[in-house]
């Protein structure tokens, strides 16, 4: 398998592991530069036009705010936001993240495009999944550089305590609240315990029995049909790949 198709296999396994995610009706919202939450999201629409509300910020088609982030913040605060997608240059075991940059803050070597408003929806949403196609050592790592977000910890107003997975180019993973650690629950083709395990830096808890699941074609072909008609128009670059792969 060449690289491009690699991609696009590794992509479709994990818009099926967030839409598995995806429970039930609800305002599901996307933040920019994440292509893969929004195309399970507007497959999750698709299958439930009535109930599942979808709102992609940045996008012109997909976006109910029209006073820009702002609007978002004000729906999490009053709880109108049911899942959020939250990704990271770095994320730790404990599901925080690092939106900022590496080494030591403020000199770091290298920077990140920012926090934005992550500290302050992170533990409003209900349902907040992680996600991180590149999934090295280097992105899942034991301790982060800089702590940009973190989910609740039973604070007054917090509405989750702690994220329900995290979905990577090569595996998901689910969520202990109580012991802050994470579980894996689903190995994508390739994959072993043994592969995540080296190129994961925090420790994690190996899920029983057959962790493998089998793709059916329909489900892929439907996955396609949806980047080719509703991503193609905010993620084109996204869109033209998936298909020419």
């Amino acid at each position: 398998m060449d690289e491009a198709a690699a991609a696009r296999a590794r992509r479709i396994h994990m818009v099926v592991a967030i839409l598995d995610l995806l429970e039930g009706p609800g305002h599901i919202a996307v933040g920019s530069s994440s292509p893969i939450p929004a195309t399970a999201a507007l497959l999750a629409r698709r299958r439930d036009p009535t109930g599942v509300r979808v709102s992609l910020l940045g996008s012109e088609t997909n976006n109910v705010f029209t006073d820009g982030n702002r609007e978002l913040f004000d729906c999490a605060a009053q709880g109108r936001v049911g899942t959020f997608f939250f990704s990271g240059g770095q994320i730790d075991g404990a599901g925080r993240i690092n939106l900022v940059g590496i080494g030591a803050y403020p000199r770091m070597k290298v920077r990140f495009p920012g926090s934005f408003g992550s500290a302050f929806l992170y533990p409003l949403v209900p349902r907040v999944i992680l996600f991180r196609e590149d999934h090295t050592s280097r992105t899942l790592v034991d301790k982060l550089d800089f702590i940009s977000a973190a989910p609740g910890e039973g604070r007054p107003g917090d509405r989750n305590d702690g994220p329900r997975a995290l979905v990577t180019g090569r595996c998901v993973f689910a969520f202990d609240p109580g012991r802050r650690r994470f579980r894996l629950v689903r190995l994508f083709p390739g994959e072993t315990l043994e592969s995540v395990a080296a190129n994961t830096g925090f420790a994690f808890d190996a899920g029983e029995g057959d962790l493998e699941r089998p793709l059916p074609a329909a489900l892929e072909r439907e996955i396609a049909d949806v980047v080719a008609t509703e991503v193609l128009r905010d993620y084109p670059g996204f869109a033209r790949a998936f298909a020419g792969a």
